[in-house]
């Protein structure tokens, strides 16, 4: 699965975890993605949607 949002198209960002001594170590800071189930052009299914666009109401969720 591709961490990526359907909506906005947010991805993971790439850096480097910074200690104290100044010691680099590789990360990357992943979207808050929820599987939300969707109606599109009458279709009922399931998508990645990151969190901020769900409150955003970009995103109307079926429950």
């Amino acid at each position: 699965m591709a961490k990526v949002c359907e909506i906005c198209g947010k991805k993971p960002l790439y850096g480097h975890n910074v200690s104290h001594a100044h010691n680099l170590a590789k990360r990357r800071w992943v979207p808050n993605l929820q599987r939300v189930r969707v109606t599109i052009k009458g279709k009922r299914t399931t998508i990645n949607v990151c969190s901020s666009c769900l409150k955003a109401g970009k995103v109307e969720s079926l429950r």
